[in-house]
């Protein structure tokens, strides 16, 4: 399996705990403006959910997954944990510097940080990119370690 491929696979189970939260969040809360509903207002979609739940999955299993995957072994920590939180909390920064005060230009504005949102958002967004990074390194660290394990047993040198 390569390491787009593992990190695909952890970027959807990354996903999906996440998702699980922003269920909480929406069911029991809401504290927080949820990341699928900023998600539909970004894509100029305020009024569909099933839009902003989407382009949640599709971003962290095809996007962040796969982007995590070929940068992890550069990221400058020692732990796959510690490496995914790294590189979910430096996408965070990207997007809420550029992709979402850039996207409320046409419509309703989302703001640097999805500070329109309100500070409870922005708190839920870090954490949750957090509990994002912790996952996807956890299952891509597991994933290069059972490779490495079948290699081994199998007598063939890791590839890179």
């Amino acid at each position: 399996m390569s390491r787009v491929q593992k990190g695909m696979a952890a970027g959807l189970a990354a996903t999906v705990v996440v998702s699980i939260l922003e269920i909480a969040n929406m069911t029991l809360g809401p504290w927080a403006a949820s990341f699928p509903r900023l998600l539909s207002v970004m894509l100029q979609m305020p009024d569909t959910m099933a839009v902003g739940w989407a382009a949640h999955l599709l971003i962290g299993t095809f996007v962040l997954g796969p982007a995590f995957g070929v940068l992890c072994p550069r990221l400058p920590t020692d732990t796959p944990e510690s490496k995914g939180i790294l590189f979910a909390i430096g996408a965070f920064l990207v997007m809420g510097l550029t992709v979402a005060p850039l996207s409320g230009v046409v419509g309703r504005p989302v703001g640097m940080f999805f500070m329109q949102a309100g500070f409870g958002t922005l708190a839920w967004m870090i954490a949750t990119h957090a509990v994002f990074g912790i996952v996807l390194g956890t299952v891509y660290g597991r994933l290069v370690e059972r490779e490495k394990r079948t290699r081994s047993l199998a007598g063939t040198a890791p590839a890179h």
